[in-house]
């Protein structure tokens, strides 16, 4: 999983039209007390993604210890490959000054920007269609496991290839699937 964080100071404007840091909030409480609007942030951030070419997976606020933490996940809009770095700094800036520019975010935060990672729970069918040509690890509704290729997405029924035969499975038949990361693999 790339990462990306930005451990700076929340800033807003004093009275005076100056920078000050917003630090004087109490530090602890639960993710509930951590003064975010989580659908806020994500509706700001959207269009910035977006424009960076991504697609934001998610967006979440908590605490490490004392220290706020927002939480941001981007991933490529469909196809095959990944985020790379040039990509995951540039939204991360990008990310960052707009939460400094809307200050929905109360207080000293720590921002961490990163991918899904290798092994994410394939949820949605966006996530089906970028595995195409991975191995993926399938629980089965009838409660059999199968570990196959993902070869073709048509509608909401994958064709998987094993070592010896091919299969069609209805999105609808899997309780859980992700992708088994494969070493030694050539990926290009």
């Amino acid at each position: 999983m790339a990462s990306s964080k930005n451990s700076r100071p929340k800033r807003r404007q004093d009275g005076a039209g100056r920078r000050a840091v917003n630090s004087a909030r109490p530090a602890g409480g639960s993710p509930a007390s951590t003064g975010a609007d989580v659908a806020g942030i994500t509706t700001e951030l959207e269009a910035i993604v977006a424009q960076a070419g991504l697609y934001l997976e998610g967006v979440k606020v908590g605490r490490a210890g004392k220290r706020k933490v927002v939480k941001v996940v981007v991933d490529l809009p469909e196809g095959p490959g990944g985020v790379d770095s040039d990509s995951l700094t540039e939204v991360s800036r990008a990310i960052s000054q707009r939460l400094d520019d809307v200050d929905l975010v109360a207080g000293a935060y720590t921002l961490e920007v990163s991918t899904p990672g290798a092994q994410r729970e394939l949820t949605e069918l966006r996530h089906f269609s970028r595995a195409q040509g991975r191995l993926v690890e399938l629980r089965l509704a009838d409660g059999s496991e199968l570990v196959a290729r993902l070869m073709e997405l048509s509608g909401d029924t994958l064709k998987l290839r094993t070592n010896d035969s091919e299969r069609r499975i209805g999105r609808g038949d899997i309780v859980s699937a992700r992708v088994r990361v494969e070493f030694g693999k050539d990926e290009g």
